[in-house]
């Protein structure tokens, strides 16, 4: 057999294109469509029929999807193939604690995210009451520019790769009062970044205020962001500022502290 040329596509490199599909298939589904008939999937993954219908028939049978006949959904066996990541990142155990603590004292829901591209994911969540008109659970994602937990995230980021990120994915608008202007929201988080928390006031949804600060590591390397979510109608801003930052930040520290600990 010849060598191969050294200028020849290294087959090992390319993507597996039967994988990808398969996580479409998965991605398809969510808290507006949890089921779905085999059309409305290869609609939503722009796979032909046949292959939709390979790929969910292959998903239920190894338990990660279910079917009666005409639709399929997911079964919680899904949430194995992010409880890998979570065990890895370590945090969400170390900062329920801190969060559970956190949200009793201010009688509010806390969270915690880590950013993926221009999205935050959430992570832990300690939910005291619903606040928003969409479910929030662990997976859930929301784009970052939009939350104070991104503005956190993205302000790790340095200048470059933060102005590449918002011309990659453009901010769109969520709600009346959604930042849509790149050179505020660059400029809203490099404060989040030098004072050290940031503030989102109905930007996600109209009557939804919240706080967010870093967690970092023994580095002081940002890895996530905590924050307190409330309603406009039961605590203004000045509440905020006065006694739900501070109590963040704290938690924030303690969980940041903990990290380090335990990170060699």
């Amino acid at each position: 057999m010849p060598p191969r040329s050294p200028d020849a596509p290294d087959t090992a490199d390319r993507p597996v294109q039967s994988l990808a599909r398969g996580l479409a298939g998965i991605r398809a589904f969510n808290s507006d469509a949890p089921r779905q008939t085999l059309s409305q999937v290869a609609e939503a993954t722009g796979l032909a029929r046949a292959t939709a219908r390979r790929f969910l028939r292959t998903l239920a049978s190894l338990g990660y999807a279910a079917t009666d006949g005409s639709e399929f959904w997911l079964t919680p066996k899904v949430l194995e193939l992010g409880y890998s990541y979570l065990s890895g990142l370590g945090l969400p155990a170390v900062a329920q604690p801190h969060l559970e603590t956190c949200s009793r004292d201010l009688d509010e829901s806390c969270s915690m995210a880590v950013l993926d591209g221009a999205e935050i994911v959430y992570v832990n969540r300690v939910p005291v009451r619903r606040i928003m008109t969409v479910s929030i659970t662990i997976g859930t994602r929301f784009p970052a520019h939009a939350t104070s937990m991104g503005r956190v995230l993205l302000g790790a980021l340095d200048e470059a790769e933060l102005r590449r990120l918002l011309a990659d994915a453009p901010p769109r608008r969520l709600a009346s009062r959604t930042t849509l202007d790149t050179e505020k929201l660059v400029n809203d988080c490099a404060m989040a970044r030098n004072r050290g928390w940031a503030v989102s006031d109905q930007e996600l949804e109209a009557g939804l205020r919240s706080v967010a600060a870093p967690v970092t590591d023994a580095s002081g390397r940002v890895v996530a962001a905590v924050n307190v979510s409330t309603q406009t109608a039961t605590h203004d801003l000045d509440e905020l500022h006065r006694r739900f930052i501070p109590r963040l930040q704290q938690a924030a520290a303690d969980i940041s502290a903990d990290v380090a600990a335990t990170r060699p």
